[in-house]
């Protein structure tokens, strides 16, 4: 069997430990590139031997290739139910392209069904496939245990097992570190919301401009000429111009997409893993479960008000590499700033992201540099990346009539809140913020916001 490494052996022993106390449905986290795809591999292998049976879920053509590989590694027989594979029955374990398994169920009633990127288990065909098993116990993994609107996942799992953080995979040589930089180029302001991010097209709109494309070149010519980095964008049509418009810079780059045919997929990747291609771009590709440790550098257009989306993304080049020292990172989109660095600490739970964690839990401050866009954790003097010395912050205080009040964290926190209401015009879109923000009653509370907004309207 694949030699494994010290967390994950822990993370198996408490998936067994899990099963034993009678939990039926466990869901593992660990930050991307821990070694997931290894851990339930080796969970399923030996599972098989004591004549389970096993049928494991993937959404991406990648993502099966990886899960094979991780077992034939481990020894374990299997079959495929997917697109491109042939179909053999009689075997005792299957991976499964979860579209393949929607269109044509085949006749195998599995003992154990393990969900990879398990995040998307609230969508109807991951769910409606769960639904046909009951009788199978469930083992979800994922790097974001959360709904990509932020909601938690406990209608489908029992039991939240943390892996190792960010910092002790780093610490261990198993991740890299990244160094980021936020420069200001693609403006959100007044962009609406829709189930939970922003609308797609506004985004595309902000992004697809030549300037944002400018900006993204000049910031990887002046950090990073040359090295392998991988471009997140918005829209198949922008990333294709964003690819030609890098060429025209004099790099070499190729743009992939999810209609791009297999072969030439894999001819782009192979490209950028030899070091021909220096930049890839793609739309939605690169991203969950995506194993390509060569990635130097992401360039980051897309901005997004999902943290799943974020760290999903930003966690593909965390891997470490041969000559890889640290991960850089080009966030155009502001996203660090609105959801913090990709290896922050944060507090996991099968209820969702809960919004107000941060007025009880000390948080990673950001201190972006105003000549070359570092960000840097904590209240640095000088910034670590060129050594300017930040300017001298003076504590803000607000003043009331007759009264001095100090700009607490609370109030900060208030003010983003009544922020983040008044961004949300619709209807819909003030019951997702409810939800988000764990109200009982999210419709009630938007309805009464719309009402208390058209009497002030007309007042």
């Amino acid at each position: 069997m694949f030699e494994l490494r010290p967390y994950q052996a822990d993370a198996i022993g408490k998936i067994r430990a899990s099963y034993r106390m009678g939990h039926r449905a466990p869901l593992l986290w660990a930050p991307c590139g821990a070694g997931k795809t290894c851990i339930f591999a080796h969970i399923v292998a030996g599972a098989r031997e004591k004549g389970t049976r096993v049928l494991l879920l993937a959404h991406r053509t990648e993502l099966v290739e990886q899960i094979s590989e991780a077992l034939n590694r481990e020894g374990c027989p299997h079959g495929f139910i997917a697109a491109g594979y042939p179909y053999y029955g009689g075997a005792d374990v299957y991976v499964a392209s979860v579209f393949s398994v929607a269109r044509r169920l085949a006749p195998f009633q599995p003992d154990l069904l393990v969900i990879d990127e398990a995040h998307h288990m609230p969508a109807r065909t991951w769910r409606g496939i769960a639904a046909q098993h009951p009788q199978a116990k469930i083992l979800g993994v994922t790097a974001t245990p959360t709904r990509l609107s932020g909601e938690g996942l406990d209608d489908f799992f029992d039991d939240l097992i943390l892996g190792p953080t960010h910092d002790e995979l780093i610490a261990q040589g198993y991740l890299t570190g990244v160094k980021c930089y936020a420069p200001p180029t693609v403006d959100t302001t007044g962009l609406h919301t829709r189930m939970g991010d922003y609308v797609a097209s506004e985004v595309i709109e902000r992004c697809d401009r030549p300037v944002v494309t400018g900006d993204a070149i000049e910031h990887y010519r002046r950090h990073t000429p040359g090295a392998r980095a991988c471009v997140f964008d918005v829209s198949v049509d922008a990333a294709h111009k964003r690819a030609e418009a890098f060429r025209a810079a004099g790099f070499s780059a190729e743009c992939i997409d999810g209609a791009t045919p297999r072969d030439v997929r894999a001819l782009a990747i192979a490209g950028f893993r030899s070091g021909r291609v220096q930049v890839l771009v793609s739309v939605d590709l690169v991203s969950e479960g995506f194993d390509l440790p060569a990635i130097e550098v992401g360039i980051c257009i897309r901005p997004t008000q999902s943290l799943t989306v974020w760290l999903q993304q930003s966690g593909r080049i965390l891997r470490p590499y041969e000559g890889k020292k640290v991960a850089v990172l080009f966030d155009h989109a502001g996203n660090c700033l609105r959801h913090g660095l990709p290896t922050e600490i944060r507090s996991w739970s099968l209820a969702g992201v809960d919004k107000t964690a941060h007025r009880n839990e000390p948080r990673r401050n950001l201190r972006t540099c105003p000549a070359c866009f570092a960000v840097t954790p904590g209240h640095p003097v000088v910034c670590s990346s060129c050594g300017r010395e930040f300017p001298t912050e003076v504590r803000k205080v607000a003043t009331r009539k007759g009264e001095l009040e100090e700009l607490t964290a609370d109030a900060l926190i208030a003010r983003r809140e009544r922020r983040e209401q008044d961004m949300a015009q619709t209807l819909l879109a003030l019951i997702a913020l409810g939800k988000r923000r764990g109200m009982k009653n999210p419709r009630g509370w938007a309805e009464h916001v719309i009402r208390a907004r058209a009497r002030k309207r007309r007042a």
